[in-house]
């Protein structure tokens, strides 16, 4: 048998991994043209992933990176954000505070909402939503970046096969947009046991190239001696290298064994592995183990229940164990490498995890709960959070206990905004401990809370089976207590796509209330109004809505009667009915605007409602105004409405404000990503693709509406969920070259060829669209007749945008019928139309039609004028496809187009390179603003700025914000020179 410090010195060999230390080499390399990377080792227990990480970061130290590390724990997977904790906590409290004062407020915020040591940090601001947990991804990532600003990093993050939910939330963030500094995502895991988006984020990191995977495999027997060193006798190695599969953990755990090494190869021993790990590994290590002293395996015992990694303190006192002996058995557990140091003075670690888990399972069960419950006690006298101690109370609480009832849904309530996964264990562990004996109330609430944990993590059907329990216990006397969990329950079946249970559903709790008058009563019918949406029932909805309305103006009910007043406006305006939308729009508007944000908050959906109207009605900034009032109140009062974000988005994208939009919409995907709800996701997508389209992205417009269907195609029947999506994949289709599918993709998805599943007020859009796709394929009479249609819906509809859409259509068929003076004729109608509704882009685009026509008929002048306008136009909103567009038609005629950039005119050649608006950028990097003060300054979006930064360290050379300063204040001190 090695001795156990001569076996520590052979476990810091690393041997048989040359191809694998290559691409280490490789990733570290890779860091210095300030890109960032991912690296994945993926193995087996024991193949020596851990070890490999542990070299990456020898090989980053030597050349001066930055190395943080962090490991995930079997027991602890519920403690939110633990693997970056355990990496990032102790780094960031020893840095100089002065390097944290710059990063934005909101970013602070959020840091210590994640980082344990930034809890001062913590200030006043909104309440962060489920769906707008992505806002702590943006920190961390601001983090990484502000700490790779002056050299590299290497973020080596261990057994992610553990991490807990937030954690993996967070890291697929990091992998799907990376920082935009130096910084190496090393990550470890065993392939089959990775979380699925975790597993989703790595397998898309590796299509696209930004990662690295490493799979490790056993040693061969040459390499397996050289392992084990000259302290095994030669003859031994052949049967440790069978029993072992080359494993070199395996390999080292039967080198440890005395009987193995003298060559008596017993049968396997009972230990709690499972089918993990071979037996025979399990006897050896059940043998080492048993060779402890009493105290020290106790120690050793009580570390197991403390975590791993442990502080001496929390494992004596899990143990019972006086301080002076927990000292002497720590030094023994050290000698024999159970333990090891880390790099955070008093923490140290198991060996390896499949040591702590032979400690933890070996120890007896009944010691183990009094073990946690001991853990629990020494926590709660540090002062730890409720979600550090809800671990150990939940494994040592007993039945109806009501301080452990207490503290797990404190832990429940804490966790649920950042980590809604550990929320929902630990409400779940509350309902286990609460005594049937309780009141029904509590039991609702507890089943609420998890419902609304597990649908912050999309887990819809089990969160309506929380719902429909919560139902099923509510006294028939409760009534509003049983609609609000009715009304949550049909919502989350509207999410599922189960639209007629949903139906059913309200149906049956309105047959249920004796007084069909009463508020719960109006409650419920303002729900059933909405179901019609789904259907694209828009008569339905507005019988129903009125029927609200009427009900609830008598209650003096200022909120429910607004919430049925913005309905009914917002069924109006989906129905066409706009002269009657505007009356109900009127009244719902001054009811909004007469509730304060108290009562606004208590019926969020009126102002929602309002404004998703009155996008429908050419409103676009009144619009505006309510969805972001809606929005404001939402945040301060932790409450979340998905149509709020797209609805914002859509009156930027329409007034012309695209870098706003995007930047909201990128925003709400990722909130979407969070959540996996179809729907919702879909929505989003869709709302970029049009914007990137418009942007000049036409690879991420087809890739966003792509998706956007595929997620639709989830939810079954083709409705106006569905609809949408195919119009915008339709639109990215057309310009890609594929004008046939495009049509194929609209005539299926949205309504046939009068696309009736797109609601009246906006459907002239789509059937724009369609008449394009049409011409493009040459088939003039079918597109003569989607122009037609649209022309009935935009008389129908009354409204500038509508009849804005339906005159470029009928001028698109009467240029391409050899018609263009009656083209141009229309086309400018069609641009006054959009400009009286303040559709600035959809203004543009038709005076680029209005240009065409015109030059076709022979008047240049007035087509160079109109088209010049619209290159203006869509260059001040960032429509930059449109402008260019606009600007190869003025090229047609003869002009010439100036670009604003500095092209050669000497200094630096790198800078001479940059564009007007990146040397803005460069120039404010020397003045030491962050991207989100550029951002705001330019007025762009931050994604914008990011991208520029890159353009910058692409154009310049460098990989820092600093390079990038001192190569621009060079550049001047040169000119300066010269001069």
């Amino acid at each position: 048998m090695l001795a156990p410090s001569r076996m520590a010195q052979v476990a810091e060999h690393l041997v048989g991994r040359a191809a694998e230390v290559g691409s280490l080499d490789g990733a570290v390399a890779e860091l210095d043209g300030g890109e960032a990377r991912a690296l994945l080792v993926v193995g087996e227990p024991g193949i020596g992933k851990t070890r490999l990480l542990g070299e990456l970061g020898t090989r980053a130290d030597a050349r001066g990176f930055i190395v943080l590390s962090g490991s995930a724990s079997e027991l602890e997977r519920d403690l939110p954000f633990w693997v970056f904790v355990d990496a990032l906590d102790e780094y960031v409290a020893g840095l100089d505070p002065r390097r944290l004062e710059s990063l934005d407020g909101e970013v602070r915020t959020e840091l210590a909402r994640v980082l344990p040591s930034l809890s001062d940090l913590s200030g006043a601001g909104a309440t962060p939503l489920h769906d707008e947990r992505y806002r702590a991804h943006r920190a961390v990532r601001d983090l990484l970046e502000r700490v790779a600003a002056t050299k590299p990093l290497v973020l080596a993050l261990d057994d992610l096969h553990w991490a807990d939910s937030a954690s993996v939330e967070l890291l697929s963030a990091l992998l799907r947009r990376p920082p935009t500094a130096a910084v190496l995502l090393a990550l470890a895991a065993r392939p089959r046991q990775l979380p699925g988006r975790l597993a989703v984020a790595l397998e898309r990191a590796d299509r696209v190239g930004s990662l690295t995977r490493i799979e490790l495999a056993g040693l061969e027997r040459d390499e397996a001696e050289r392992l084990l060193g000259e302290s095994v006798d030669h003859a031994l190695v052949d049967g440790l290298y069978e029993e072992s599969g080359g494993n070199p953990f395996y390999l080292q755990q039967l080198a440890r064994s005395p009987r193995r090494a003298a060559g008596a190869l017993t049968d396997a021993a009972d230990a709690p592995w499972g089918s993990e790990v071979p037996q025979a590994v399990a006897a050896a290590l059940t043998e080492e183990l048993g060779l402890l002293s009493k105290p020290t395996r106790t120690l050793l015992e009580g570390a197991a229940v403390a975590g791993d990694p442990f502080e001496p303190d929390l494992a004596a006192a899990a143990a019972a164990t006086r301080e002076d002996e927990a000292v002497r058995a720590l030094d023994e557990l050290l000698e024999l490498d159970l333990v090891r140091f880390t790099d955070v003075p008093r923490r140290f670690r198991f060996r390896h995890p499949l040591v702590r888990r032979a400690v933890y399972g070996s120890a007896p069960g009944g010691w183990r709960l009094l073990a946690h419950e001991r853990c629990a006690d020494a926590l709660a006298a540090r002062g730890a959070s409720a979600a550090g101690r809800a671990h150990h109370v939940e494994l040592a609480a007993r039945h109806g206990d009501p301080a452990a009832l207490a503290l797990l849904q404190e832990a429940g309530r804490t966790s649920m905004l950042r980590a809604p996964a550990s929320a929902a264990r630990w409400f779940g562990a509350a309902l286990r401990l609460l005594p049937e004996s309780a009141p029904p109330a509590e039991r609702v609430d507890l089943l609420l809370a998890r419902a609304e944990a597990l649908g912050a993590m999309g887990r819809l059907e089990e969160s309506r089976a929380d719902l429909l329990e919560s139902i099923g216990l509510v006294p028939d006397g409760l009534v509003a207590v049983g609609v609000r969990l009715t009304v949550a329950c049909a919502g989350v079946e509207h999410m599922l796509g189960r639209y007629a249970e949903a139906r059913a559903r309200i149906t049956e709790a309105l047959n249920r209330i004796p007084d069909a008058s009463a508020p719960e009563a109006v409650a419920l019918v303002i729900v059933l109004a909405f179901d019609g949406l789904f259907r694209a029932d828009f008569d339905s909805m507005c019988d129903a809505a009125e029927r609200a309305l009427e009900l609830a103006q008598p209650l003096d009910d200022l909120p429910l009667t607004a919430t049925a007043a913005a309905v009914l406006t917002l069924a109006r305006a989906w129905g066409g009915a706009i002269q009657a939308a505007e009356v109900t729009r009127t009244q719902a508007a001054a009811l909004v605007e007469s509730m304060s944000d108290d009562e606004l908050a208590g019926r969020i959906d009126a102002a929602a409602h309002l404004a998703a109207a009155e996008l429908y009605m050419d409103r676009y900034d009144e619009a505006g105004a309510h969805a972001e009032r809606a929005l404001r109140v939402a945040r301060a009062t932790g409450q979340q409405f998905p149509t709020l974000i797209p609805t914002l988005a859509s009156a930027h994208f329409m007034r012309g404000r695209l870098a706003e939009a995007i930047e909201l919409i990128d925003g709400g995907i990722e909130s979407a990503r969070l959540t996996e709800i179809p729907q919702d996701l879909a929505w989003r997508l869709h709302i970029r693709s049009s914007a990137s389209l418009a942007a000049g992205d036409l690879e991420t417009a087809l890739r966003t509406a792509e998706e956007a269907v595929e997620l639709t195609r989830e939810l079954g029947e083709e409705n106006f969920v569905s609809a949408y999506p195919a119009v915008g994949l339709a639109a990215a289709l057309l310009p890609a070259g594929e004008p046939a599918r495009a049509v194929e993709v609209l005539l299926g998805s949205a309504g046939g060829e009068e696309l009736t599943l797109i609601p009246v007020g906006w459907r002239a859009h789509a059937l724009e669209l369609l008449t394009r796709c049409q011409l493009a394929l040459g088939r003039r009479e079918s597109a003569a007749r989607a122009a037609a249609f649209a022309e009935t819906a935009a008389s129908r509809v009354g409204l500038p945008i509508a009849a804005a859409w339906a005159k470029r259509a009928a001028a698109a068929v009467a240029l391409d019928g050899g018609e263009p003076a009656a083209a141009a004729e229309r086309a400018l109608a069609s641009a006054a139309a959009a400009d009286r509704s303040g559709a600035v882009v959809e203004a543009a685009l038709s005076r680029i039609l209005a240009g065409q026509a015109l030059a076709q008929a022979g008047d240049d002048d007035s087509a160079v004028t109109e088209l010049e306008r619209a290159a203006a136009a869509l260059e001040a909103s960032g429509a930059l496809r449109y402008r260019d567009a606009a600007e190869r038609e003025l090229r047609k005629l003869g002009r010439h187009i100036h670009r604003r950039t500095r092209a050669g005119d000497g200094g630096d050649a790198g800078l001479a390179s940059l564009s007007e608006r990146e040397l803005q950028v460069a120039l404010l990097v020397v003045d030491r603003k962050t991207n989100r003060e550029i951002a705001a300054e330019l007025f762009v979006s931050l994604k914008t700025v990011e991208a520029h930064m890159r353009n910058l360290f692409r154009k310049l050379g460098v990989s820092s914000r600093v390079e990038v300063a001192r190569t621009v204040e060079r550049a001047e001190r040169e000119a300066r020179t010269s001069g």
